[in-house]
């Protein structure tokens, strides 16, 4: 069975209705980067990078899979399918995906401030400032800030070394390290790029770029690998 590896981005959540980071509007769009998503913006203001991750968590609780990530479950009828997602949101998980391997942490989770192997499933969308980790710490959402190591990106590295077909779905591919892990997929298999503002990617040999939504481009190419 040919193995297919698919690293997705922003581009695939949006389509659901899920804010991108980038473009996240009202209270959050007078806040840096820096001011909510760093160990710094943690130790200085807790209370506020609670509260913007519990506004996101809450959007994800109303949201559902879209065309792009069902697509992406037929695949597994006829190949093995890895699925490497710079998203924090469970969308592929509650699509059918059974191989997910989160780069930047899951926004459905939270862990300990002392002890990060102490990782919680979250059934609700509010963390709050007391809820504590059974160390008696307190719980921090379960997601890798600016300035934090990215602890998956051996794994997927790996991952991305085995690949027989890869597809990159929904991401400028300028976010590093995620962006080179097309590095490390084998110079002759095919390779796919579906999103809008897709355009030629330096260095990526075999690559056929699809500048279409997720929605729209991938149940076309999976259309097209089923058939195969």
């Amino acid at each position: 069975m040919k193995r297919i590896v698919v690293l997705t981005g922003a581009g695939i959540s949006a389509e659901s209705g899920i804010s991108t980071f980038r473009d996240a509007s009202g209270l959050w769009r007078n806040y840096r980067f820096e001011e909510l998503a760093t160990p710094e913006a943690w130790d200085r203001n807790p209370e506020l990078v609670m509260e913007f991750y519990n506004m996101r968590r809450k959007q994800l609780f109303e949201v559902e899979p879209n065309a792009a990530h069902y697509a992406l479950v037929e695949l597994e009828e006829k190949y093995d399918v890895h699925i490497i997602t710079q998203n924090v949101d469970d969308l592929h998980e509650r699509a059918g995906s059974t191989n997910v391997l989160h780069l930047h942490g899951e926004l459905k989770k939270a862990r300990s401030t002392v002890a990060p192997n102490l990782v919680y499933e979250l059934d609700r969308w509010e963390l709050k400032i007391g809820d504590k980790c059974e160390k008696g710490s307190q719980l921090r959402p379960h997601i890798v800030w600016f300035g934090e190591a990215v602890p998956m990106i051996g794994p997927a590295a790996e991952i991305s070394s085995t690949a027989d077909i890869f597809i990159i779905i929904g991401t400028s591919l300028v976010v590093y390290p995620a962006a080179g892990l097309t590095d490390y997929a084998k110079p002759d298999i095919p390779k796919f790029y579906i999103d809008p503002g897709a355009s030629y990617a330096g260095g990526i040999s075999n690559l056929t770029i699809i500048q279409k939504k997720a929605g729209e481009g991938v149940p076309e190419i999976v259309n097209s690998l089923m058939k195969r």
